[in-house]
């Protein structure tokens, strides 16, 4: 098996067309192609190794077996969380009718509210994330 068709079965596992990877990376357009014929730089390999979370070796020979990334969050799930808490301080700070033991909340008491639901989000999210990805693309 060559890089290209290394490249090509991540690629197809991934479900990710030719075009909009040249285009993640930053590589110009049948770049990827014209590696069915010759060899591409170790820049663009290591490039390739870490969108697809690989080693180089991987992709030269075959040998190390791809490794698939643990659950983590995307730079959308970051803005999402981000949103939802930024939503909620705004509520949380306009309404006089959050208290504790009976005195309104302090800022300090809200944000630490706020940091205590930003946690709980995101390891919900990358739970998510682990249970419900397909096992084709779970490393055994």
């Amino acid at each position: 098996m060559t890089v290209f068709e290394r490249i090509e079965s991540l690629r197809k596992t991934h479900k990710i067309s030719q075009g909009k990877l040249e285009k993640e990376l930053g590589f110009s357009n049948g770049s990827i192609s014209k590696w069915k014929i010759s060899m591409p730089t170790t820049e663009r390999l290591q490039k390739i190794a870490d969108y697809f979370d690989v080693s180089i070796d991987y992709l030269l020979t075959g040998k190390d077996e791809p490794k698939m990334k643990e659950a983590t969050l995307t730079p959308k799930d970051e803005r999402d969380i981000a949103k939802i808490l930024e939503q909620t301080r705004e509520q949380l700070l306009s309404q006089e009718g959050l208290m504790f033991d009976g005195d309104p909340a302090t800022p300090e008491a809200i944000e630490s509210i706020l940091s205590a639901m930003q946690i709980g989000m995101e390891l919900a999210k990358k739970k998510n994330k682990e249970k419900y990805t397909p096992k084709k693309y779970k490393k055994d």
